[in-house]
Formats: C-alpha cells, sequence, structure tokens
C-alpha cells in the first residue's frame, strides 16, 4: 500500500516546481500588517530569481509552524533533496543534515554571512545551538556550489541563516512544548520597539530538555539572544549576542542489530563497562558539555539610492569538553606507567576515565559593497578570519591504579591556528528583456598550523605523535551563469567551481609523509521553474564532478587510524523535481523529489587483519558514496481553514551504504515517514495578540528505522591459511510513533 502510495506521489512531483504561491502570499500579508526596520545582515551571499543557482527559502512564519525544540536539520527536513540524522533518536541532541548525501563538513553555513562551520573540523554542531530557529527570520539552503560565500567550502549546498530584525513595537512572545521522552522547551522574547526614534533592544532566552529516544541520551540545553540596534535614514548598525549551554550524554556509539535483539531498540553502548561484581554497569559522567557565544557588529551604510556598504565584526569564544570511560585501555597510550596490582601482577591494561578538551576562540571582519542602477547589480566583498584551537586531554581516573597520578593528568596537547581570507566580485547585468548574466569570482587564501603533541600514541616511537603541520592553500573558484526570469517562467544554467581544504582529522590521523591534497569540485546546473495561482512546477539537473574528493577506503595511519585518502574521480549527478498544487483556498499539496546517481569511480577497499596489520585490497570498481541515497521524497498536505492549520508531510529516503565499498552488512535499509501536526491560532483574546496551540505526532505510521549509523571491517587467516573476511555495523534507531504538544502567547 505504502509502495502505491509512493508511486502516485512520485507522478506529482514529477511536475517541477518553483515555490508555492500560497506561502508566499501568505507571506507577504504577514509582513504587510508588520512594519519591519531597515535589515542590516550581510546578505551578499544570498540567491534571488535572477541568481542561477538551485535555491529553497524558509520564512519566519514557516519556521514557527515547525519550531517546537527540534534541531534545526529537523526543521529544513521537508527541504528538497535534504537527509537528516540524530544520535538521540528525538530529533533533540547531536543531529546532523545532508544535501544530495554531502555531510555538514562539506556544506557552508552562515549566520548573517558569518561562518558557522569550525574552522578545522569544518563540522557544525548544532546542539551548541539551541532553539537559534526561535531568533531567525529566515533560511536560505542553496543547493550545489552556490554563490561566494565566507569560511569553509560549499561541496554540496550552503545554508544561509538570518536572524531576526529589530522589532519596530513593543512586543513580548512566551512558547512552551512538551512531549514524549520528557522532551520539553521553554522560551521567552521581548522586544522593546523603536524609543527615542532610532533605538530599540530584542532578547531571547530558552531552555530545552528532553531525555532521548536511546537510553541515557539526555539533552540539557540553554541559549540566549540579545541584540541592540540603532536605524537612521542611511545607517543601520547592530549588536548582537547569542550563544547555548549544551550537556548531552553520549549516543554516537549506536548499537549493532545483534545487540538491539539481545537488548531492545533502545540500548546505548556508550559508558557501559564491568563492575567489580562483573555485572555490566554505565558510567553515570558519560557527556559532551560545551558553552559557546557569538557576538557580531553589523553595520549598513546607504550612498544615494545605488551603493550600501556592509560590514561586520565577529568574535566566537568556545569551550568545553566531553567525558568518556574507556575499557581495557593500553596504559602507555595516556602517558601511564604500568603498575604492579595486589596480587601481584604487572598491569598494562586497565579500565580509565579521559576527558577530551576544546578551547576555541574564532573572529574577523566581513565587508561587502553593493551597487544597483538599471541593469546592473554588482557586489565587492570579502573577509579575513583567525582561529586559534587548543586541544588537550586530561587522565580523570585509573581503576586500582598503583602509583603517582595526578589530578586530571593531561596526556596529549597541541594548538591549531587558521587564517582564512577571500576576496570576490560578483555582477548580475540584464543583457536583454527577463534575460540576466551572471558572473562570481572568488579568490581564498588559507594558512592552517598544528604544534604539538597528539592524541594518538605512536608505537613505533612508543610516545605520543608529534605534531608539526604547516600548509597553505590558495585557491579561485569562478561562477558564471545565465538566467531567464519572464512571467511565470524562470529558467537558468550555470558552472561553477569549488575547493575545500583538508580538516583537522586528515593531518592529526593522517601520515605526515602522506598528507592529503586539496578537493576540487566543477558543478553543472541546469533548471526551470514554472509558477502560477494554480500550480509551480520546476526542475533541476545537476552534475558535480570531483577531483581529489577524501573518503574513507578503510585505510589505517600508523598510529592505527582510520583515514581518508583522495581518490581521483567521483561523481554526483540527479535530477530534482518539485511541485505545487493548490485546487481550492484551503488546500495545498507540495511535493519533491530527487533522483541521484552518487559514485566513486574504481573504488579499492582496505581491509586489516584483526583491523590493525597486514592490510589487503579489493577492487571494488564503480561504488555509491558512502551515506548518498539514490532517491529522496517529500510530500506534504496542507489544510488552511479560518485559524485551523494541518498538515500531513511524510519523507522516504531510499537504501543507503554507510561505507564506499558497497558491503550488505553496512546498508542502511529505506524507509518512509509520515507526521500529522495540528494547529489553532486564538485572535481574540483581550490583551493578546495571539494565542497558537498545537500538537504534533511525528512518525504517525511507527516506522522502526535507522537513518545513520557506522561501519568496519577486518579479516581473520584460518587453520587452513584462508583469509576470512568480517564486517560490522552500528545503527543510530530513531524513535517510533512519538507526540509534542506546544504552545504561544504574542503579547
Amino acid at each position: 500500500m505504502q509502495k502505491t502510495i509512493l508511486l502516485g506521489l512520485a507522478a506529482l512531483a514529477a511536475m517541477p516546481a518553483r515555490a508555492a504561491v500560497a506561502e508566499a502570499v501568505a507571506a507577504k500579508a504577514d509582513s504587510a500588517s508588520v512594519v519591519n526596520l531597515r535589515n542590516v545582515e550581510v546578505v551578499a551571499n544570498r540567491a534571488n530569481d535572477k541568481t542561477p543557482v538551485a535555491f529553497s527559502n524558509m520564512d519566519a512564519r514557516q519556521i514557527a509552524k515547525v519550531n517546537d525544540g527540534r534541531d534545526i536539520p529537523f526543521l529544513l527536513a521537508s527541504m528538497p533533496s535534504i537527509v537528516t540524522t540524530g544520535d538521540a533518536g528525538g530529533g533533540i541532541g547531536y543531529s546532523g543534515i545532508r544535501v544530495r548525501g554531502t555531510d555538514a563538513s562539506r556544506i557552508n553555513i552562515t549566520a548573517n554571512g558569518i561562518p558557522i562551520n569550525d574552522s578545522e573540523s569544518h563540522n557544525v554542531y548544532w546542539v551548541n545551538m539551541p532553539d537559534m530557529a526561535s531568533s531567525l527570520r529566515d533560511i536560505q539552503v542553496q543547493r550545489g556550489v552556490g554563490t561566494s560565500t565566507n569560511g569553509a567550502g560549499a561541496f554540496g549546498a550552503s545554508i544561509n541563516m538570518i536572524t531576526d530584525a529589530p522589532g519596530y513595537d513593543p512586543s513580548a512572545e512566551v512558547a512552551a512544548s512538551y512531549g514524549s521522552y520528557n522532551t520539553n522547551r521553554e522560551t521567552v522574547k521581548v522586544s522593546s520597539g523603536v524609543f527615542g526614534d532610532h533605538w530599540s533592544v530584542d532578547a531571547r532566552f530558552s531552555h530545552i530538555g528532553s531525555d532521548g529516544y536511546i537510553d541515557r541520551a539526555y539533552s540539557k540545553l540553554w541559549s540566549y539572544m540579545g541584540q541592540l540596534a540603532y536605524t537612521g535614514s542611511s545607517t543601520t548598525v547592530r549588536l548582537l549576542a547569542f550563544g547555548g549551554k549544551e550537556q548531552t550524554y553520549m549516543a554516537w556509539d549506536y548499537a549493532s542489530k545483534e545487540d538491539m535483539a539481545k537488548y531492545g531498540r533502545r540500548y546505548n553502548p556508550c559508558g557501559q563497562y564491568t563492575a567489580d561484581d562483573g555485572s555490566i554497569a554505565y558510567y553515570p559522567d558519560q557527556y559532551d558539555h560545551f558553552v559557546q557565544h557569538h557576538v557580531q557588529l553589523l553595520g549598513s551604510q546607504s550612498f544615494g539610492s545605488d551603493w550600501r556598504l556592509n560590514l561586520a565584526f565577529h568574535y566566537t569564544k568556545g569551550d568545553g569538553y566531553y567525558n568518556q570511560y574507556k575499557t581495557k585501555r593500553t596504559l602507555a597510550e595516556y602517558g601511564l606507567e604500568p603498575f604492579v596490582n595486589s596480587e601481584g601482577d604487572l598491569v598494562t591494561k586497565s579500565d580509565l576515565v579521559r576527558l577530551k578538551n576544546n578551547d576555541n576562540d574564532f573572529g574577523g571582519g566581513i565587508f561587502n559593497l553593493n551597487y544597483s542602477h538599471g541593469r546592473v547589480d554588482a557586489v565587492l566583498g570579502g573577509a579575513a578570519n583567525w582561529h586559534r584551537g587548543n586541544h588537550f586531554g586530561n587522565i580523570a581516573w585509573v581503576r586500582n591504579y598503583v602509583g603517582p597520578i595526578n589530578p586530571l593528568q593531561q596526556y596529549y596537547h597541541n594548538t591549531g591556528r587558521k587564517f582564512d581570507s577571500n576576496i570576490y566580485a560578483r555582477a548580475n547585468v540584464d543583457i536583454a528583456r527577463g534575460l540576466s548574466a551572471y558572473a562570481d569570482m572568488q579568490y581564498r587564501h588559507i594558512r592552517y598550523t598544528i604544534k604539538g603533541v597528539s592524541d594518538n600514541y605512536d608505537w613505533n616511537t612508543e610516545s605520543m605523535g608529534h605534531l608539526d603541520v604547516y600548509r597553505t592553500y590558495d585557491f579561485f573558484n569562478p561562477k558564471a551563469g545565465l538566467t531567464y526570469a519572464a512571467g511565470p517562467h524562470r529558467a537558468f544554467a550555470s558552472w561553477s567551481v569549488a575547493h575545500k581544504e583538508p580538516v583537522r582529522d586528515n593531518f592529526t590521523d593522517g601520515d605526515p609523509n602522506r598528507y592529503p591534497s586539496a578537493e576540487r569540485l566543477f558543478d553543472y546546473e541546469l533548471g526551470y521553474g514554472y509558477s502560477s495561482s494554480l500550480f509551480d512546477a520546476g526542475i533541476n539537473l545537476y552534475y558535480m564532478d570531483y577531483t581529489d574528493q577524501l573518503v574513507a577506503t578503510g585505510q589505517l595511519s600508523d598510529t592505527g587510524n582510520a583515514i581518508s585518502v583522495n581518490v581521483p574521480d567521483s561523481y554526483r549527478m540527479g535530477v530534482e523535481l518539485q511541485a505545487a498544487l493548490r485546487p481550492l483556498s484551503w488546500f495545498d499539496w507540495q511535493a519533491s523529489a530527487t533522483l541521484s546517481r552518487n559514485r566513486i569511480k574504481n573504488f579499492v577497499e582496505y581491509i586489516y587483519e584483526d583491523e590493525w596489520t597486514n592490510p589487503i585490497t579489493i577492487d571494488c570498481g564503480d561504488t555509491p558514496i558512502a551515506f548518498s541515497p539514490d532517491f529522496t521524497f517529500h510530500n506534504a498536505f496542507n489544510f488552511h481553514v479560518a485559524n485551523f492549520e494541518a498538515s500531513l508531510t511524510s519523507r522516504y529516503v531510499s537504501s543507503q551504504y554507510m561505507n564506499n565499498a558497497k558491503s550488505a552488512e553496512a546498508k542502511l535499509d529505506s524507509y518512509f515517514v509520515s507526521d500529522l501536526s495540528l494547529a489553532y491560532t486564538f485572535r481574540r483574546i483581550p490583551s493578546v495578540k495571539a494565542l497558537r496551540v498545537g500538537f504534533a505526532i511525528y512518525n504517525i505510521f511507527n516506522k522502526k528505522y535507522f537513518n545513520n549509523g557506522y561501519a568496519g571491517a577486518g579479516y581473520t587467516v584460518n587453520d587452513k591459511g584462508e583469509k576470512e573476511i568480517y564486517r560490522y555495523a552500528g545503527f543510530a534507531a530513531q524513535a517510533p510513533v512519538n507526540v509534542m504538544a506546544s504552545i504561544s502567547l504574542k503579547f
């Protein structure tokens, strides 16, 4: 039955779509009733209808409809080509997002044009920004290379977030949610409105908590946002501060299907150890703790009607650690000497507790000068950003240790420093009626160093690994395209180039004698869209051609760590289809589908004996890129009668592999999951602008599925001298049917 429904929906999705006009009209109506101050964010990385880029927007009204405390990736789950993941299984905690199969470390993510990706790992830890969605005006997701931006290279997509503009009138809002697994959110927002003709103050405080679907995968999250704004006739300045504090119990080890059959789907192996009496126990403090603060100073100055200068200065402070119980660890790996126990035995391995710490500083400046007159719209922009990351580890406890050990004894310490600068020029020129030409050229320079002692033990030297990394990169990223936009039609074609430097782990876990090279991407896009009052339709074709893409092959470094290596040829190609139908004033139907082929050419897998020595290789030919499903589908039936709203949303993700060798044991099965949301808004309550009550049922058909995991392999030699390969995998189980109730009051 599900397959029949899916095929029917896919048939409708084959009608291409650009955007739902009903949502645009509603958003326009909302904005018409509110007077907004001038926007001051650095928006040069935004795409519009004349930009030859595939993109989707989500405005504040759309965000509010789905925002009940879940992490931002889950709020974007209905957009084309997006797949979300979550360690805790309930949408809160460590969450991830993939666009066209690429993960967040390859997605450029900014807030007001300022990079959010970690400078060294390129990852984005959404758990460090809880309830950020409550302070966003809109989000734009660009698929493919997109426009020139700041920070990590866009190797599959860009996510651009814009924070709330200052409020014109005094207002306040209180929101709360509660649901399954003791999931709860409490948010308070206040705005002074304009005072003294020019000034305004806005603030938000939030708390989010959840026990998680996975056992012990709790989250305790706090966040804030504050801004002071000055608005003049041609000058606008905003000082923003936002941040978060998170404490989450680890759930990232996942569980094998065998363990889940034995202990249940909620089984969490993190923190598990054998107690002195032989029973299974769990370390209660196996948690991750991090505090992150962002400060942004944004300014905009207009010079007449044609010129506008935007400036931004920013600083981010991050500090935290995770606390981890490790069983039967070799003491030498942690700078500890073997000891003789009470029974006279020499102990070289023991259980211990380690703390791995990060202390990060990131800051810089961004500018863009905009010129718009007649047929020309041009931008000159750039940025210079620096990063310092201290990485160090401590030993907090060792089971039955005999000998000197200092409290929180440090066993490694290294510092990464990065300077990242870029300058770009972009222009869009109308060359005929409805036809415009686009060109975008960016030069990017990176200098990256790591100095100190690694957390990897080098068995050859019998000491912790030494790090002495110095790398510079110079990238030229050109982009060009044509767009035709007239009446209900929009068509575009573009070609873009992107480069990406290796991340920290490529150096700390790699072989100093063969560090990887930078990656390069040629992105070809071709799209068409049609929009009318009755329906929208759109199609986008893409071909993303990678040179020296870094992928996991199973190879290990000299210290036994899994490494990624450059593969000469790989690609992603596909077709993205969107459609929206509005046959009635109170009903609309939206759907999108992506059919893709994601391949590594001539992939060679490495497998080690006992996962450590004597590697063998397997020529696999052309293989699917890990975590890249060939088909994704999103569908939404939306009902809106007077003040009542209802939506039935569904998403289908085809099977995918968790390694690049296409092994059956590393396969994530396909899943089809549906959510039902209901809401009613009361608007005639004295002293209250609006009271909205909502109720959501997630995974309404109780699908038992996995959306993430890991895979590994090794081999043993039997009595006949034959090599026997074994494979294993862990899976991120997601919650069955679960509910969330929410309420918000606006004053």
